[in-house]
């Protein structure tokens, strides 16, 4: 899977709004991998709510973090419930994560530095 780049950060509004932080350590196994990763990719864009994502993997140990950016808990609740996600994250469980974690958090506060700010 592709990553963004360093350039690529998400454009999120002002908070608040929730971060979904998906670490993850990959087992080895590809079987689909990639092709479900940019399904993801370009099926989360569309999900009502949807404010953004940023992802990186390192590709010697394996761990990856993913945030997604939503605009609040129903939004959340909504791609949780998307039929094609769920089947990836199943996919996830039994084949592709040896460890994995989720978190969800509300975006209280921002500072950033960006080319296009001052």
């Amino acid at each position: 899977m592709s990553t963004p780049s360093p350039a690529a950060l998400a454009k999120t509004p002002e908070p608040p709004y929730y971060a979904v932080i998906f670490s993850s350590i990959r087992n080895g196994t590809d079987a689909g991998y990639d092709a479900a990763a940019e399904r993801m990719m370009s099926l989360a864009p569309q999900q009502p709510g949807f404010l953004g994502v940023e992802s990186v993997r390192d590709p010697v140990t394996g761990l990856g973090i993913t945030v997604s950016y939503w605009r609040d808990e129903d939004s959340i609740a909504a791609w949780r419930g998307q039929i094609e996600h769920r089947a990836a994250r199943e996919m996830g469980r039994s084949l592709w994560y040896s460890e994995f974690e989720l978190r969800v958090a509300r975006v209280e506060r921002v500072n950033s530095k960006r080319p296009d700010s001052k």
